[in-house]
């Protein structure tokens, strides 16, 4: 794995509406999941070479050293733009030494990954857990192995990161799943969006946040053409989206209000949580989490 230089790493966060994370880290650039859908493909975040995961240099020195030197504590969310457990983390483990470094500082942290490798983590993410507040999101956005193969062709499968949802709920982590996005005329079906939510029941997980749609930028919008053209050519959705939607950013799935419908009343039936401000309060809930760092 290759490295690229660094000066900083955790950056202060101006919107916390986002699951309520304070800060942003991201320990490697570029990701090699192949998800033909992401948006941090797309030309405006100007990362070349994207489908090569590259480590930042000395990035543990650098994250201690900026915990070490913050006033106040809070959630560091990890995920945003590279998957903190990309194959490589297997092997070098950055992810868990910034963990224990998170933990040790005593912040909490907000983690979102398509792989069950988050599962070996559970005894750092515990120790977190009892100062400070903690929320993993994994991302599930279809419910068959075999389609998720496809459009997610180097992450778990699925069924593996439901697996992973059912450990970190058993171990006490407040886990969920982001549901998002959901393609139109591929996932955007009640079949799917049903069977996800009965999963992540079955699972124990506390909430589900879906997008219906997607975005489409500059950039990601051509590789996700080609990639249609590539794996579903009979389904001839390049032709649908460009019609549907043109050279818009914000996609809503034709689909959007019928699902949503049905995704509310099953949530609710369910009792598991779905609204933003729902999730944030029930994570946070007993802690002050932005208290003074006692290693300032």
């Amino acid at each position: 794995m290759n490295t690229i230089p660094a000066k900083t790493i955790i950056t202060k966060k101006p919107d916390t509406s986002w699951f309520g994370t304070d800060y942003n880290m991201n320990i490697y650039k570029g990701c090699c999941h192949g998800c033909i859908y992401c948006d941090s493909r797309s030309d405006c975040y100007q990362i070349p070479e994207f489908d090569t995961v590259r480590a930042k240099e000395n990035a543990l020195s650098i994250i201690q050293e900026e915990l070490r030197k913050k006033t106040k504590s809070g959630v560091i969310g990890t995920g945003s733009m590279s998957d903190p457990y990309n194959p490589y983390e297997k092997q070098y483990g950055l992810t868990r030494k910034a963990l224990e470094l998170i933990d040790t500082y005593h912040f909490g942290v907000g983690i979102a990954t398509k792989s069950d490798l988050i599962s070996r983590d559970i005894d750092i993410l515990r120790r977190i857990q009892e100062h400070s507040p903690v929320i993993c999101k994994i991302t599930i956005t279809a419910y068959d192995d075999a389609l998720s193969r496809k459009i997610e062709p180097l992450v778990s499968t699925s069924s593996k990161r439901f697996e992973a949802v059912c450990r970190l709920s058993e171990a006490g982590i407040f886990t969920g799943i982001l549901m998002m996005p959901l393609l139109p005329y591929l996932t955007d079906n009640e079949d799917n969006v049903r069977s996800i939510l009965h999963a992540a029941i079955q699972c124990g997980a506390k909430f589900i946040y879906p997008l219906f749609g997607l975005s489409l930028r500059s950039g990601q919008r051509e590789y996700l053409y080609g990639k249609f053209d590539e794996l579903f050519p009979e389904l001839r959705l390049k032709q649908a989206y460009s019609g549907l939607y043109g050279s818009s950013y914000e996609c809503h799935s034709p689909n959007e209000k019928e699902l949503h419908t049905l995704f509310v009343q099953e949530c609710q039936k369910a009792g598991i949580l779905y609204r933003m401000e729902d999730i944030i309060a029930a994570y946070k809930n007993g802690y002050d989490y932005e208290q003074l760092s006692l290693f300032s």
